[in-house]
C-alpha cells in the first residue's frame, strides 16, 4: 500500500511547470532555482517532503549559498532527513564538478596583470579548503604563469611556510617573479601581524636571489586582499 504522505508530497503532485524536469525542458536550466536543480539530482524527497522542498530546506541551512553546500561533508550531508549515503555522494559529486569547472576558466590565464588575475587562478583551489594553505606562483619576465605550487598546509587560523623552500622552487621552475598567496577559512580579509611579517621577509629574501615579490594575495569564497593593491609591497 502506498503511503498517502509520500504520494501526497510526491514532485509528480505538483503543477507540472513546477516539476523540475519538466520546467527545464519548456524554459531551460536557467529557469530553475538552485534547490529545483539539486531537487533533479537526488530524485526523491521523504513522506513529509518532496525533493525539491528537502533541498530548499538545505539550501535555507547553507545561507542560500551553493559555496556553503559544497563545504558540507558527505556525513553533514546524511544528518538531513531524507538525505542517504547515494544521494550526499551525488550532491558531493555535482560540486566538485563546479569547482573542476572554475579551475577550467582559471587555468586559461596565462598571463597575469592584476590582483584580480591571481584571485581567479586561486579561487577555485582555495575556496572549500576549511585550513590555511600557503601557495606560490612562479612567474617569468613577462608575467606569464610558468607554475603554482601548494608550499604548505596547516590549521584554521595559520600555516609555516620554509623560505627556502620557495626559492627553491622558484629557481628550479627559472622564475624572475613570484606571486604568493594564501586563504583565511574565517573569511576575513585583513592581514595578520604574521601575515605582514612573512610577506616582508619573503620579500627580502626573493631580493638576495633577484627573483621579484609581485604581490601577495589573501583569499576568501568572495573576496580578496591584495598586499600590492594596499601599498604593502
Amino acid at each position: 500500500m502506498i503511503d498517502e504522505n509520500l504520494s501526497r508530497n510526491s514532485i509528480k503532485n505538483l503543477a507540472e511547470d513546477d516539476r523540475p524536469r519538466e520546467k527545464m525542458m519548456k524554459r531551460g536550466e536557467s529557469a530553475l532555482t538552485n534547490a529545483e536543480l539539486l531537487a533533479i539530482l537526488i530524485g526523491s524527497g521523504t513522506p513529509k517532503q518532496n525533493a525539491v522542498q528537502l533541498m530548499q530546506e538545505i539550501m535555507e541551512h547553507c545561507g542560500g549559498q551553493l559555496s556553503r553546500l559544497s563545504k558540507l561533508s558527505i556525513k553533514e550531508l546524511t544528518k538531513f532527513n531524507g538525505i542517504g549515503l547515494a544521494k550526499a555522494i551525488t550532491i558531493k559529486a555535482a560540486a566538485e564538478i563546479g569547482r573542476r569547472r572554475a579551475m577550467e576558466k582559471a587555468e586559461d590565464i596565462k598571463q597575469i596583470h592584476n590582483s584580480s588575475d591571481i584571485y581567479e587562478i586561486m579561487l577555485p583551489v582555495l575556496r572549500d579548503v576549511g585550513h590555511e594553505e600557503f601557495w606560490v606562483l612562479m612567474l617569468n619576465n613577462n608575467s606569464r604563469l610558468l607554475k603554482k605550487i601548494r608550499m604548505s598546509s596547516g590549521g584554521l587560523t595559520q600555516t609555516s611556510v620554509d623560505l627556502r623552500m620557495v626559492l627553491k622552487e622558484a629557481i628550479l621552475a627559472e622564475a624572475t617573479c613570484l606571486v604568493v598567496c594564501h586563504n583565511h577559512p574565517s573569511g576575513t580579509l585583513r592581514p595578520s601581524k604574521d601575515d605582514i611579517q612573512l610577506t616582508e621577509r619573503l620579500k627580502q629574501a626573493s631580493q638576495t636571489m633577484n627573483i621579484r615579490l609581485i604581490d601577495h594575495v589573501i583569499v576568501t569564497d568572495g573576496n580578496y586582499y591584495s598586499f600590492a593593491d594596499n601599498g604593502k609591497i
